[in-house]
């Protein structure tokens, strides 16, 4: 390495530095995040950035060529507030920098300024005392060097000083970061990138990119002094990234703006990462969706976040996907933590129970002759997941849907196995159900937890109930049946002409199954009725709820007829995830129940 020149090497190998550094102090930053909400994922946030660029990166020809590969990787990688920002300030960087074989400092100082004014662009409305203060900060330290005769070390070592003390002066910049008595998250985050960089310039060793991977996530204990009566104005944290040939800013930020705040657009060549904090995420990808192809999703809880920051109630989280039917008044109360699956429809794709309501989604797909397809998380969104539950809680449960229905079980075991430790406890269930008898199942989980057993006796007994839980569907429509290939184009069709109305079910092992076929949907409440009555005879139905597809009144009368019977109300009745709208179809409604031990 040159003591005065940059190569694409050493730009590479600098970077890697600084994303160690970023990475090794996850849990810090996580910790002391405030600003702009306490949600406490800071941390994990960078940290998914630097993993997306150490990993989908490369080494180029030229510095410029590399910093082109990690700003590619970062808009891909970014989330939240301080990763998009972090992601349009290494796109200009390298906007800014030549494309030669090596730079020299004075080059570097100047393109680490106009970085920062990158930055600021890419904002609504930019706050000072934030990552975005520490970046413009650095870069005209830096430019305030002289770069003729001293090193790239001796120059970078100096202007790390403007920099420390510009983090330290963002704890005095914002009431909130005052009154926690921090500095903030992200510009912390941003000094770790930059410390980690100078170390490489120091010292010149290499960083093998899967050790940053690898990284072990100790637990650390910070005393911050969170505002417990924060509120919250816009609920979810909403994320995008936009493709499209022809991009348009200034027009994106203008439709945005009125629906919500901490609006960033940050662009690159023929993408766009936009983050919104909105309580309107299904408008804000409608609207998104007209300005080129959605092509990634991702809405936070930050409700949520921030209960689980300030009010957890238990060292255990618990875990489900959305596919799981429950009211969000009870998850919110028992602060259940929920994967949100992604919906796949005409290129574009949505996220079950935020993005899209069943009724839009059976809208869109009414007269197209395929039905919308369901995509389980990645990996790489579960090890995020996981990661931030570690940092608050001392153990985890995860309910999942039935593994023969989806490979959501499989991905979550799979990253659980590698992440689980003596520190952090995983148990990782397959319910071998859907829909309400799935909620069902997470509800007990929750209603344990709250009433303060142990994990093992919890994971016991929902592993003992699993066997005795049913969920039957009433399907009124027999399209999506057909769609999806249950029934035959011919058999659907004569299904219709005589009325058929069939109640499916799940078998033992969680497959799809037919439980049975009435001509009228009279007869099909009647054979629900009787199904009821003959598992009464010889068992106590322990709790029951009802979930319907778009039908609340029909559901209503289902229930009316089910609390006479069985002799107390549901537990719940609500509407389906839009993953079950399109499997069962417009108008369904479903039982689900548990029975006593």
């Amino acid at each position: 390495m040159a003591d005065t020149n940059i190569t694409s090497g050493d730009m590479y190998n600098a970077f890697l530095h600084g994303a160690y550094e970023v990475v090794s102090n996850r849990q810090f930053l996580n910790k002391i995040n405030v600003f702009p909400i306490q949600d406490g994922d800071t941390g994990t946030n960078l940290s998914s950035l630097m993993e997306t660029i150490i990993n989908e990166s490369t080494k180029g020809e030229t510095v410029k060529q590399t910093l082109e590969s990690f700003s590619d990787a970062a808009i891909r990688g970014a989330r939240g507030n301080s990763g998009i920002i972090f992601a349009q300030y290494i796109y200009g960087l390298s906007m800014e920098m030549s494309d030669q074989e090596f730079i020299d400092y004075n080059q570097y100082a100047l393109a680490s300024k106009k970085a920062a004014e990158y930055a600021y662009d890419a904002i609504e409305q930019p706050v000072e005392g934030t990552i975005l203060t520490v970046m413009r900060d650095w870069g005209e330290a830096l430019s305030k060097q002289d770069g003729s005769s001293n090193t790239i070390t001796e120059l970078m070592s100096a202007a790390i000083v403007v920099l420390n003390d510009a983090v330290v002066k963002t704890q005095f910049q914002l009431k909130e970061l005052r009154k926690a008595k921090v500095v903030d998250a992200g510009a912390n985050g941003f000094s770790f990138f930059i410390h980690g960089m100078l170390e490489y310039f120091k010292k010149g060793n290499s960083i093998d990119p899967d050790s940053i991977n690898k990284l072990r996530r100790d637990s650390i204990s910070v005393e911050v002094e969170h505002d417990m009566n924060a509120e919250i104005t816009y609920r979810y944290c909403t994320e995008c990234l936009l493709r499209s040939e022809k991009i348009d800013t200034k027009s994106i930020k203008k439709s945005l703006s009125s629906l919500g705040d901490s609006l960033i657009v940050a662009a690159n060549k023929d993408q766009v990462r936009i983050h919104i904090h909105s309580n309107e995420p299904e408008r804000v990808f409608e609207l998104l969706r007209q300005n080129g192809n959605v092509e990634y999703q991702k809405v936070d809880d930050m409700k949520k976040q921030q209960d689980t920051m300030l009010r957890r109630k238990s060292d255990i989280a618990l875990l489900t996907d959305s596919i799981a039917d429950i009211p969000q008044e009870f998850i919110d109360a028992e602060q259940i933590h929920v994967i949100n699956l992604n919906i796949l429809f005409e290129n574009t794709s949505f996220i079950d129970k935020l993005s899209i309501t069943p009724r839009q989604l059976l809208d869109y797909s009414k007269d197209s002759k395929d039905l919308p397809t369901t995509s389980q998380p990645d990996e790489k969104s579960i090890e995020n997941i996981l990661l931030y539950l570690s940092t608050h809680y001392k153990s985890l449960i995860v309910l999942t849907v039935s593994k023969q229905l989806s490979g959501t079980y499989s991905t979550i075991k799979r990253v659980a196995n590698r992440m689980e430790s003596d520190d952090f406890k995983i148990d990782v269930i397959d319910t071998k159900q859907n829909s309400g008898a799935q909620g069902l199942l997470v509800a007990k989980a929750a209603d344990l937890i709250a009433e303060g057993y142990e994990q093992k006796k919890i994971v016991d007994t929902i592993i003992a109930d699993i066997p005795r839980s049913k969920i039957l569907v009433r399907v009124k429509t027999l399209d999506n049946m057909v769609k999806s290939g249950r029934l035959s184009t011919t058999t659907g069709k004569i299904g219709k002409k005589i009325g058929l109305k069939p109640i499916v079910t799940l078998d033992e092992e969680g497959n799809g199954a037919l439980d049975s076929i009435s001509l009228t949907t009279k007869a099909s409440l009647n054979k629900l009725v009787k199904h009821v009555k003959k598992i009464m005879k010889e068992h106590t139905i322990e709790s029951y709820s009802i979930v319907h597809v778009d039908n609340l009144e029909e559901a209503k009368e289902v229930e009316r007829l089910f609390t006479n019977l069985i002799g107390k109300e549901p537990r719940y009745i609500t509407e389906t995830s839009s993953i079950i709208a399109v499997g069962a179809g417009a108008g369904a409604v479903a039982l689900s129940y548990i029975l006593k031990k």
